[in-house]
């Protein structure tokens, strides 16, 4: 490995991706490298303060009022929340197609920005964890990375339920329809955005797809334990991190307090935006006799929690899982993975995207509950949390993943794959 390479990473200006690249980062960094953050200017100095590099750049023009880190996603998430009710092919037209076009706008909104940052930081290696490409990423000349922090049903497979339905892996009634429905709505779009790419000097989208695979290497984020079984194996470059968890330091205070239990309710920073939401589930929770950490989000000030409860705006939620016996979560990604690494059932409440398909995967293989986000009954949710505390066989389950997650951590395993990218 050269002296000092330098890394950047480029993630998704959400939590979510940024989280995951920080862990990979953290393992870089303590082995020398210099790891350089390109992020939103809304997330300026988050980064900074765990010890990174950051550039800044914009996805779209500058608001009038300042901005908080992903102020975007989350004023577009509290607009579009009525999409969240509707069946999952009907959100395809007012969430899914209204998401693709946000993100294809800011990739042709900070290309030429991009190209100029990648000349300046001269990285020997880029590493995007995004589902929309970009690109000055492979215009750059610079070795890349994929990386799939999503529900790896995001790597299409006609053996499996279609991307964002969150239908389940034993009935193929509903598939063609949410398959033949998202080409329609997405085609042009996907066209349009294909001819920009090779414009921009980048090789034609594949079709049907918003991003690149790369030549170089592609990671995807999935305990083998809860991933599907493909007709089509991925190609040589694929590897499967099973989680990718970073470090964070507990804050003294948050765990442990009296109950039965320990339960960890967080529904990410878009979904906890939903104040009416958060409220109907810790009403609920705050009638039982476990202990409830709540991970309240932006609109924390307006959150009445009840006496069994704690909670902050952010927690660290890397220590608090090791502590906690349910995890209520909206399944994004991240908390799928780290909630398995740490061998924690779930009960799962989707909203949007990738959401479903987890909450779906982890009902299937038992391994959690799904509900209904907004026409669960209280009772629902309290009979799912139990069935989880009282399942005999799910603690062995949960034991054996975490043992196999824990002992392959993906953060180094990523971290050595960089490297060997680097040594080419």
């Amino acid at each position: 490995m050269s002296d000092r390479p330098t890394v950047v990473f480029f993630p998704e200006g959400a939590y979510g991706p940024t989280n995951n690249c920080v862990g990979i980062g953290q393992v870089l960094r303590a082995r020398g490298a210099r790891v350089v953050f390109v992020v939103e200017e809304s997330f300026a100095g988050t980064l900074e303060a765990q010890g990174f590099e950051e550039v800044l750049m914009r996805l779209k023009p500058p608001p009038e009022a300042e901005e908080v880190p992903g102020q975007f996603w989350k004023d577009f998430v509290r607009d579009t929340a009525p999409e969240f009710r509707k069946p999952t092919i009907e959100q395809l037209e007012g969430f899914v197609l209204p998401v693709w076009r946000e993100l294809v706008d800011g990739a042709r909104y900070v290309d030429e920005r991009l190209a100029e940052i990648f000349a300046e930081v001269k990285p020997d290696v880029i590493v995007e964890d995004n589902v929309v490409g970009f690109p000055a990423v492979l215009a750059s000349g610079i070795p890349w990375v994929r990386i799939v922090s999503c529900n790896p049903l995001e790597l299409k497979d006609p053996a499996l339920p279609p991307t964002f339905s969150g239908y389940p892996t034993d009935d193929r009634s509903d598939w063609e329809e949410f398959r033949r429905r998202y080409r329609e709505l997405h085609q042009p779009l996907q066209r349009e955005f294909r001819e920009f790419c090779v414009a921009r000097g980048a090789p034609p989208l594949p079709e049907g797809e918003f991003i690149h695979e790369s030549p170089f290497l592609n990671l995807y984020l999935y305990p083998a334990d809860a991933d599907y079984e493909r007709s089509r194996r991925l190609g040589p470059t694929w590897i499967r991190l099973g989680s990718c968890v970073r470090r964070a330091d507990l804050v003294p205070g948050h765990v442990r307090g009296p109950g039965r239990a320990v339960l960890y309710l967080s529904l990410g920073s878009l979904g906890s935006a939903d104040v009416r939401l958060m409220q109907k589930l810790i009403d609920t929770l705050g009638g039982t006799d476990h202990f409830v950490v709540v991970s309240m989000g932006p609109q924390h000030e307006e959150l009445r929690l009840a006496p069994n409860m704690t909670g902050e705006e952010f927690l660290p939620q890397p220590a608090i899982l090791p502590l906690v016996d349910v995890v209520i979560t909206h399944g994004g990604n991240n908390t799928v993975t780290e909630s398995l690494h740490f061998g924690k059932p779930m009960v799962v409440l989707p909203l949007f995207w990738d959401q479903y398909d987890n909450a779906q995967r982890m009902h299937e293989l038992g391994l959690g509950r799904r509900l209904d986000t907004y026409g669960h009954d209280p009772a629902e949710l309290l009979t799912a949390i139990e069935s989880l505390l009282e399942d005999p066989l799910l603690p062995e389950r949960l034991s054996g993943i975490a043992c196999r997650l824990q002992g392959d951590p993906g953060t180094a395993r990523a971290a050595d794959l960089i490297e060997k990218l680097v040594e080419v």
